[in-house]
């Protein structure tokens, strides 16, 4: 069941209200039996037997959790590591096992040693999310939880629980039963899915049509090929930002504050600050419980000091700075799915952030040398260029295979590509130049700077307000209703 379909729009969540807001019983128990029940239903109406596997890793982790926090110091490290093996087994079996054999049967000469394992929709969000709780018990960083019901909840609270974003159990663990629901929350919470809604069926769900079409041809001129990789940008930031403000939105309407997930990515004058802008918590999953434990690995301190002694101490701080992050992004890029395409798209990422670590500290002295001000005209570059890298990245991460992106890379810049400029691009830009340049402007910070700086009185801001949400609540509710083209892009993950 996805956010923007009809049945969830005017049959589960409707229901989902009725019975969580009912003036009868009001007790916190009751409302949270009644999230956790609904959210096992929400799961399942698309996933009737992985249901099942969700609901025993909960059991599973949750046992483990508890021994962590009984057992004695010297043992804590040995379970954790076996949690971790058990959650990324299964992770891997669904998800990886497939890949895995098919090249193994490619590399042996085997054939064809393909095998079909359905892909449970949204395992990545609520592995990690679980490996979260555990190893935040761990670390001290969270309070073990004794009731399994809470652990339940907390995983497969339905707003969150497909796409993300992944939730800290530090963030709930309070508002699981002291949380209060009131109509401040309820409306913000309302307006914010409303937007969400708004972005995914009215600016997605489009630009994705055209997007496929572009990347379904097989000779396209230089313009197509870019119109098709700036929209595809486009698109999936529409896609999951949307996804990203439902599920904010409606964990509000029941009195849960998300952690925010997007802030305006595209406006990041450099690759490191796009990470800390797109999939914030993602990103900062992989921070925490990945670069920064290889970074006080004994290896990576061994490595430090080999470096020291035989060459520089910038040399000792970068190199295991750098192999760190190539190990993360190797892993960030095998997480959004396993393919050659993705893993490549990770070291990419690896490879620029490394290479942003190097040149940091001599850009900064030729910047002052040159006088160039952070806020100057070189701004402006210096985002032109993270768009640029972040598109060619974007092309490894939608095409198919190797390769389709080869191909389309070489469309790019005029290596077999049908011309400068062709018909498609013509037709693509009359049928579609309104929704790119609305797509662009509701891609930066444009209302909040007119909010800022233009003194418009507040009663005309909340007239304006009203009159957009109700517009775009009515469009969208169409769009849900009469398109059959709805897929979420991160459900692959």
């Amino acid at each position: 069941m996805v956010f923007s379909s009809t049945v969830f729009l005017f049959l589960f969540l409707p229901i989902v209200l009725i019975l969580y807001f009912n003036p009868i019983c009001r007790s916190r128990q009751y409302r949270n039996l009644v999230l956790l029940l609904t959210s096992l239903l929400f799961y399942a109406w698309g996933e009737p037997t992985f249901v099942f596997v969700m609901m025993i890793s909960i059991f599973v982790n949750w046992l483990i959790a508890i021994w962590i926090d009984k057992a004695e110091k010297n043992k804590k490290k040995k379970i954790v590591t076996m949690a971790v093996v058990l959650n990324l087994s299964l992770l891997f079996v669904f998800k990886y096992l497939a890949f895995v054999l098919k090249n193994i049967g490619f590399l042996l000469n085997f054939g064809d040693s393909s095998v079909n394992i359905a892909l449970p929709i949204g395992i990545s969000f609520f592995t990690f999310q679980i490996l979260s709780y555990v190893l935040d018990v761990y670390y001290g960083n969270a309070n073990v939880q004794k009731n399994v019901l809470d652990v339940a909840l907390y995983i497969s609270m339905f707003p969150q629980l497909i796409a993300g974003p992944i939730v800290r159990y530090s963030v709930v663990a309070e508002e699981i039963h002291t949380r209060k629901e009131c109509a401040e929350n309820f409306t913000n919470g309302f307006i914010r899915f409303v937007y969400g809604l708004a972005k995914k069926v009215l600016i997605a769900n489009y630009l994705a049509i055209m997007v496929d079409n572009i990347f379904l041809l097989e000779e396209k001129s230089v313009a197509t090929a870019w119109l098709g990789i700036l929209s595809y940008a486009l698109q999936i930031y529409f896609d999951f930002c949307g996804y990203s403000d439902m599920a904010i939105g409606l964990g509000l309407v029941f009195g849960f504050h998300f952690n925010e997930n997007f802030q305006y990515p595209y406006i990041s004058k450099s690759i490191p600050e796009f990470w800390r802008r797109w999939h914030i918590s993602v990103s900062e999953w992989f921070r925490d419980y990945l670069f920064y434990p290889v970074m006080r690995s004994s290896w990576c301190d061994r490595l430090s000091k080999f470096s020291k002694k035989n060459f520089s101490k910038a040399t000792a701080k970068n190199i295991p700075t750098i192999l760190a992050t190539l190990i993360v992004w190797g892993a960030t890029g095998i997480w959004h799915g396993a393919d050659w395409t993705y893993l490549l798209w990770g070291l990419y990422y690896g490879f620029l952030i490394g290479m942003s670590v190097i040149v940091r500290k001599p850009m900064k002295k030729w910047n002052q040398k040159l006088h160039i001000k952070d806020n100057g005209w070189f701004d402006g570059i210096r985002l032109i260029r993270t768009l640029f890298l972040v598109c060619i990245g974007y092309v490894l991460f939608r095409s198919d295979n190797i390769e389709k992106a080869w191909q389309y890379f070489k469309a790019l810049f005029g290596a077999g590509a049908a011309g400068i400029v062709d018909n498609v691009f013509w037709d693509c830009i009359a049928s579609a130049k309104l929704l790119l340049v609305v797509a662009i402007v509701c891609s930066m910070p444009i209302v909040p700077w007119v909010r800022e700086h233009i003194n418009i009185p507040e009663i005309v801001q909340e007239l304006i307000k009203m009159v957009c949400l109700v517009a775009l609540f009515t469009l969208s509710v169409l769009a849900c209703i009469k398109s059959t083209y709805n897929p979420f892009i991160y459900f692959n993950f």
